[in-house]
């Protein structure tokens, strides 16, 4: 494993999917002149609508699509590894696609797809604000860890964060970087978004990125942006603000060795067997 740089973009997607993929080329490209080996987009990166059954009109079969062959031509000629926000995938159900979250590497070829397997179905504390992805979103079921050039790679997506089991389920293959493309909402976003973060970064002695959406989009969805990469320990190596840009940072392999030998919190875990009354 060698140091890279990582990147996180941030968009302000909205419905026109034209719009929001030329968007995410320039961001990419902007990644690449700073040298970026990695770069992670956003959750619904090419397309947020005011109507959650518009999202299914857009689905793409695995594989093949316009969305896709974008993200394979983008990774291709930027020279990146892309983790690529979330896109919808046909399922069984038609009304139902996959957020599923695809991987290229720096050749324009597909490696690994995750579906999100969380789906925010909430009702906001003190708000008027309620979320059931799960009528409009097929679950998937597996997480996701590839090999690369530069370690293993986790992915997780959005609501995924809250659930630190998944996580855990990474460091089969040891998981050096854990990629997360996320559209947190205002409230969340400003409750728990960097302290979820950091915590799975400190848990796993990993680096996160974590690509957002950030402001207003159609409907009046607020998400709450502050795209950042965060260090194994806990350090926030970069963040944005609330509006369209990209963040990169450094992996630095020596940094994370020395500290994953130093701290071996990762080999001193014990699993429970379960719980006693007492």
């Amino acid at each position: 494993m060698n140091d890279i740089r990582l990147a996180a973009v941030q968009m302000t997607s909205g419905d026109d999917v034209a719009a929001n993929l030329a968007s995410a080329r320039q961001q990419l490209q902007a990644a690449a002149r700073h040298g970026t080996r990695l770069a992670v987009l956003p959750e619904n990166f090419a397309f947020m609508s005011a109507s959650e059954s518009a999202r299914a009109r857009i689905a793409e079969a695995d594989g093949i699509g316009p969305i896709q062959d974008f993200l394979a031509g983008a990774a291709r000629e930027c020279g990146l590894w892309i983790v690529g926000g979330t896109i919808p995938i046909r399922s069984a159900e038609a009304e139902r696609p996959y957020a599923s979250c695809c991987v290229w590497d720096d050749h324009g070829r597909r490696v690994g797809r995750y579906d999100k397997m969380h789906l925010f179905d909430v009702r906001v504390p003190d708000s008027s604000e309620a979320y059931r992805e799960s009528a409009r979103t097929m679950p998937g079921n597996r997480p996701l860890t590839l090999a690369t050039p530069f370690g293993a790679l986790g992915i997780a997506v959005c609501y995924d964060l809250r659930f630190p089991e998944l996580f855990r389920a990474m460091l089969e293959l040891e998981v050096s970087v854990i990629a997360l493309p996320a559209a947190f909402t205002q409230r969340t976003g400003q409750a728990h978004w960097h302290t979820l973060l950091k915590a799975r970064a400190i848990e796993n002695l990993a680096y996160v990125v974590a690509a957002a959406q950030g402001g207003e989009h159609p409907g009046g969805r607020r998400t709450y942006g502050h795209s950042l990469i965060a260090g194994p320990w806990g350090e926030v190596l970069a963040e944005a603000g609330t509006g369209p840009g990209v963040v990169t940072a450094t992996l630095d392999a020596d940094y994370l060795r020395r500290l994953r030998v130093q701290f071996p919190v990762l080999s001193h875990r014990r699993l429970a067997t379960g719980a006693t009354a007492g």
